[in-house]
């Protein structure tokens, strides 16, 4: 694997782990896990900078809780109502569960491979032709740190607008502004700050916790709406379609399935934290099929509760509160009060999502800069020697999503064209290793090295083909406008301008300031040396 790697003399960081003896058998272990763990890296030319302190249960609840897919669900399924309707939310979720399970199945096999936190552009350069890796690692990687960044700004600008939703249910005569909720985005992006700052050493037990929230929540939830609600017939739910849109019904039920594919966003959180989980090369992968498992049967289970219990789909829509989700809860249960603790349970696992998104963002961004794939490369990749934390990529993903919140003051439609770049941002960097390894299963299996989580031959070349098919139905129907009549500055979907204007950027420095500078992911040489017995 040597010659696959950009080469460096020398090394810009100290070995900082050092392991003790200790006549606890678990204690043991966890040592031997840590020394595999580190043993791997040193193959693949990397240092171990960061603390391994995630185990199995705290990354799933980690993965869980960054996707809130029934909570994220409930937040955006507008989008479907409007394309599709119910009977298209439901099919719609079928289809796009089946794709991301063989999406993130082909991610978890090569997270085995490779247990980085760079992730996807680290496997691109692996098993891409030497002539262009790259360029193509380097394209990976920017759509990678860009979709991050947009998940951010999205999590904590729902978490905010979440909070006026509350405030316009509650009190009649509050007068909205876009101002405020850039303020409460503001606000829950700084708690996010906290908690991945000083009290990041607790992270892994809030996310056990909060993986109980998440399941918790869920039931009381479901079962408060489904005993409370009025309930609509199963023609309603499963044969009623909808293409408010302007669509015809064919083409707005693929325009819907934003919302099913929204609600599954970051499902390769886990991958970006691997250089701080115990047994990386295993447990990552596990806990990305678990966590897209788990998701999946609640998220359904919710649609299903959600779709028979919607009542007056135009009063839902129209909610002052911008989101249809709270006027559902409060048909529900007939109290402001009820509909506000339902909707606080939605609001308080919003919020622990951006807390994780901020730890993957952050580590995906310095993964990036430590391969000076990043302007300021050799300011953003330093660790904080003591607590072992990338703080320079905390507190810049930190200070973007505030920059993009103010955008929101001006144009809410401009802050959402920004934030459109989750979806593509997300399955474009997903696009090329799956593409990659494929060729390889099929052209030149002898030459892959699977690690000790595999699919198998037949089931892997499946996984990717279905996987690579849908990434390219739903990438083409993220930049139709919701709505097709009467476009408006407001209403266009500019994700599609988005997205190729950041490709030309992207593109646009690899040839110009990071010219030379971005040679796919640097190998500490002397790393290599110690692995082969032949280093100091």
């Amino acid at each position: 694997m040597d010659n696959a790697y950009t080469m460096k003399s020398g090394s810009r960081y100290a070995p900082e782990i050092h392991h003790s003896r200790s006549s606890s058998d678990g204690m043991q272990n966890v040592e031997k896990s840590i020394d595999r763990d580190e043993q791997e890296m040193a193959r693949l030319g990397k240092r171990q900078e960061l603390r391994r302190n995630f185990g199995f249960m705290s990354m799933l609840g980690f993965s869980c809780t960054l996707m809130i897919t029934w909570e994220g669900l409930l937040t955006v399924f507008v989008y479907g109502l409007t394309d599709g309707g119910p009977a298209g939310l439901v099919y719609g979720y079928l289809f796009c569960w089946l794709g991301y399970f063989t999406v993130v199945a082909s991610l978890a096999e090569m997270v085995s491979m490779a247990p980085t936190a760079g992730g996807q552009y680290h496997w691109t350069f692996l098993f891409a032709p030497k002539s262009c890796r790259n360029f193509l690692s380097f394209v990976t990687g920017w759509q990678s740190v860009l979709s991050w960044q947009a998940c951010l700004a999205s999590a904590a600008y729902l978490g905010g607008t979440i909070i006026q939703g509350l405030l316009v249910l509650n009190y009649p005569n509050y007068d909205f502004k876009r101002w405020h909720g850039t303020l409460l985005l503001f606000s829950v992006i700084l708690l996010a700050l906290l908690f991945n700052t000083y009290l990041a050493k607790q992270l892994p037990k809030v996310e056990g916790a909060v993986l109980i929230v998440h399941i918790v929540g869920f039931f009381g939830v479901l079962i408060t709406l489904v005993y409370l609600a009025p309930h609509g017939t199963a023609h309603d739910v499963f044969i009623k379609y909808l293409n408010s849109g302007g669509y015809n019904k064919g083409t707005s039920f693929f325009v819907g399935l934003i919302t099913t594919v929204f609600a599954f966003v970051g499902a390769d959180g886990a991958i970006h934290m691997s250089e701080e989980i115990i047994n990386a090369s295993t447990v990552v992968p596990n806990s990305l099929v678990a966590s897209i498992g788990l998701n999946g049967v609640m998220g359904f289970a919710m649609l299903i509760a959600i779709l028979f219990c919607i009542g007056d789909i135009d009063n839902a829509l129209s909610s002052p509160t911008g989101f249809p989700f709270i006027e559902i809860f409060r048909q529900a249960v007939n109290t402001n009060g009820g509909a506000t603790a339902m909707t606080a349970i939605v609001l308080s696992l919003m919020i622990f999502a951006t807390i994780a998104v901020l730890a993957a963002a952050s580590r995906m961004m310095w993964a990036f800069s430590r391969d000076n794939g990043l302007p300021g490369s050799r300011y953003l990749s330093r660790v904080e020697p003591r607590t072992k934390l990338p703080l320079y990529t905390v507190g810049l993903s930190v200070l973007i999503t505030m920059l993009l919140g103010l955008i929101n003051i001006g144009s809410s439609a401009a802050f959402n064209a920004v934030a459109s770049l989750v979806v593509s941002g997300y399955l474009s960097s997903y696009t090329l290793p799956m593409i990659l390894i494929l060729h390889k299963k099929i052209f030149n299996p002898s030459s892959i090295h699977y690690g000790p989580w595999t699919l198998g031959r037949p089931f892997g070349i499946f996984c990717n083909i279905f996987g690579l098919c849908w990434i390219a139905i739903v990438m083409v129907f993220s930049f139709f406008p919701s709505v097709r009549t009467d476009l408006t500055l407001q209403t266009m979907n500019w994700s599609c301008l988005l997205w190729g204007g950041t490709m030309i950027i992207g593109i646009t420095s690899y040839f110009g300031y990071l010219r030379g500078r971005y040679n796919g992911p640097i190998v500490e040489r002397d790393i290599i040396d110690q692995v082969h017995g032949i280093g100091a």
